[in-house]
């Protein structure tokens, strides 16, 4: 399980990020101040730090500049301070990504995967187990589910849902689906039949998730609101 050490003040940010964190099965630590940050780095492991830059016993980039020198965690800062020179300055101390408030949890999730990913950690459900909202996509049993649902798919639904899944956040664009969706016996899928299958799945999904039309460009799966 990954371990998160979020160092943040504001107790509304930090209620609303570890509730968000560990119902997708992030195990968070919060403190609000740089000196039980260090007390909390001195005695437990983590593998990742979110770090707000106001705190009220010090700033985040000496604390960041610490972390750098004691330990090799990777940082996340999390502020409203929005400033390119502020932004270079977290990044030129050694933090591995620079988010500002307010952010979408949907976000934060895809930037601390992204992280991960890059520092070499993988959770074992980032191979196996995809999840958007109450969908869940088990990539080993080829199965999906809406909440406790078996979702029933066909094999060009199940990979088209699983390239969206794949990509949480971001817009696929229509061409881009077409050159990686084939149907079952290898041929290429065409517009009609990408549109059709685009509006089954949602069918199939109901208000579980979220598959978003941009319109003249493509399709976004997100987590709604």
């Amino acid at each position: 399980m990954v371990k998160i050490l979020l160092v943040e003040d504001d107790e509304t940010i930090c209620f609303g990020v570890c509730s968000a964190l560990r119902k997708k099965g992030y195990e968070v630590v919060e403190c609000s101040c740089v000196a039980e940050g260090k007390e909390l780095l001195s005695v437990e492991e983590f593998h990742l730090i979110l770090l707000d830059l106001n705190l009220p016993d010090g700033n985040g980039y000496d604390f960041c500049g610490w972390i750098k020198q004691n330990q090799d965690i990777p940082v996340i800062f999390l502020t409203v301070r929005d400033d390119v020179g502020d932004i270079t300055r977290g990044l030129d101390m050694g933090a591995d990504d620079y988010i500002t408030k307010p952010f979408h949890i949907a976000v934060l999730e895809s930037r601390i995967q992204a992280v991960l990913r890059r520092v070499g950690f993988h959770r074992r459900e980032d191979h196996d187990e995809l999840i958007c909202g109450e969908i869940r996509l088990d990539k080993q049993r080829m199965q999906v589910y809406a909440g406790d649902e078996n979702i029933i798919l066909t094999g060009l639904e199940y990979r088209l849902l699983l390239m969206l899944m794949e990509n949480k956040g971001c817009i696929l664009s229509r061409n881009r689906i077409l050159e990686k969706i084939w149907d079952i016996e290898g041929n290429f899928v065409n517009d009609n039949t990408l549109t059709v299958a685009i509006k089954r799945l949602r069918e199939k999904i109901g208000q579980a998730a979220g598959i978003t039309t941009v319109r003249r460009i493509g399709y976004r799966m997100e987590e709604r609101k």
